[in-house]
């Protein structure tokens, strides 16, 4: 079946948050600023964990995992972005959509799953830790990311050979920043009621059951913690996962900005809100894992003073 021929476009133009050109120069370079740090931070965190023997436990391992994953979903949304934003064709290829949306989906899905998975370890950490090094071997590490990411490209292709079947006959322009799922179903001339049904199945399946894990292994954490006698060790043991936290609190809180609200109530504003979830989180991640961890501290200026040592010498 040959999606430009079964769809009744060859491609989409994408609007963006503004059409107008001084706004758009604003934009422009507010999210080239945010795109570069978010590259910089995330790549600086993947090559700290890398390079430092110290950081080479399942912790730091997901963690780059999820810098990289991060890292990827900038880079599969923002540069169309900024291209968009610098010229009068905004026009983005049936093909090129559905890329488009199937990384934007699979990357979505593979953060929540990662995120589970960091939490499960944060729980053995704090609940076992004397069956910590038994419990998370490295052999289950790898078994567990191998898992989040087939789950994650199946979920993608889903979605993605659904749209395929979804015919488009009306207006091409999307008001939005990327190919988003939600948007394009919006504007399908063409019954979408198995798209729906399915998003909400694997949906569920994908985001609330790990969400729902994550919120299990946090009460257990907090129970174990508040359980420990010593204040130092209570605050050495909740700064373990303070930042892990952090990240669920902020990705789960901008999903729910956007899509937990019915299909034909969204809106420009839901455009505003995507962009904290596309490009703010991703940003913020590395701070928030690097703040107050002394051994990221540590491994950056490792890094930093190696490179300097190595051309000095």
């Amino acid at each position: 079946m040959h999606g430009g021929n079964h769809s009744g476009v060859t491609d989409f133009i994408l609007l963006g948050l503004s059409e107008n050109p001084e706004n758009e120069q604003i934009l422009f370079w507010m999210f080239l600023f945010m795109y570069l740090v978010t590259v910089v931070g995330n790549l600086l965190i993947i090559l700290a964990i890398g390079t430092d023997s110290r950081l080479h436990t399942p912790m730091y391992f997901f963690l780059a995992n999820l810098s990289f994953t991060d890292l990827f979903f900038v880079t599969n949304t923002v540069p169309k972005m900024l291209v968009n934003l610098q010229s009068q064709n905004k026009v983005i290829s049936y093909a090129g959509c559905l890329a488009q949306l199937y990384f934007l989906v699979s990357l979505v899905a593979l953060d929540n799953l990662i995120l589970a998975t960091m939490a499960y370890d944060r729980y053995v950490a704090i609940c076992r830790p004397l069956h910590y090094t038994t419990v998370m071997s490295s052999g289950l590490c790898i078994l567990f990311l191998t898992l989040c990411w087939v789950l994650s490209i199946i979920y993608g292709l889903i979605h993605t050979l659904l749209m395929t079947r979804v015919t488009f006959c009306g207006s091409r322009k999307i008001h939005y920043i990327f190919c988003e799922m939600y948007v394009l179903l919006r504007i399908a001339c063409s019954n979408t009621k198995v798209n729906h049904i399915v998003l909400i199945a694997t949906g569920s399946l994908i985001f609330l059951i790990p969400f729902g894990f994550m919120i299990m292994s946090y009460v257990r954490i907090v129970s174990a913690i508040l359980r420990i006698p010593s204040a130092s060790s209570k605050y050495k043991a909740f700064s373990t996962c303070a930042s892990h936290l952090a990240v669920v609190t902020l990705f789960y809180g901008t999903l729910c900005m956007v899509y937990l609200k019915p299909l034909n109530t969204y809106s420009m504003k839901d455009s505003v809100a995507t962009v904290m979830y596309a490009v703010v989180t991703p940003m913020m991640n590395p701070f928030i894992y690097s703040l107050r961890n002394k051994d990221m501290h540590g491994a950056l200026e490792r890094l930093f003073l190696g490179k300097a040592f190595q051309r000095f010498t």
